[in-house]
């Protein structure tokens, strides 16, 4: 049978070094360091960031257990207003993060993992209108080697 993409990546050691990775691109950059760069950032945020990964690409449910749901993490981005290149920016950083924590190297690996961050953030930036509604109880999405899986149903 084949392994999860949290198996293969390398378990939760390996998404807390892709969060951690992410997080310093997302600060060394010059137009992404401003959200990542406030006072009030959770300071749990890298771990609750791999805890999602994770969770999203086949790990266990510890976010959406211990955190929050997928409505609650699409309001805290919701209603910024138009976000330029911002999102194509995050996309490249995590694809570099996947370097830089040195995830495997597989090329379909790292094709399911562009294509879920691609997924994601225009998940993300659907919701970006200043007047946008986020759903209630939307669950954390999964996604694996075949894409989006879609046995996920509100709670």
């Amino acid at each position: 049978m084949r392994p999860t993409l949290f198996e293969f990546a390398g378990g939760d050691a390996a998404f807390l070094r892709l969060a951690a990775a992410h997080h310093a691109r997302c600060l060394a950059d010059p137009e992404l360091n401003h959200p990542f760069s406030h006072a009030d950032l959770n300071p749990q945020h890298v771990a609750r960031l791999a805890a999602y990964w994770a969770e999203v690409l086949g790990g266990p449910p510890r976010y959406s257990q211990e955190c929050a749901d997928q409505s609650s993490l699409l309001r805290l981005h919701a209603g910024n207003g138009e976000m330029g290149d911002l999102g194509q920016r995050f996309v490249e950083c995590f694809v570099a993060a996947a370097d830089d924590a040195d995830l495997p190297a597989d090329p379909e690996f790292r094709a399911v993992l562009r294509a879920y961050m691609e997924w994601a953030v225009a998940d993300v930036l659907a919701y970006s209108p200043v007047d946008a509604v986020v759903p209630d109880g939307e669950p954390v999405p999964h996604w694996s080697w075949d894409g989006l899986q879609h046995d996920t149903a509100p709670a």
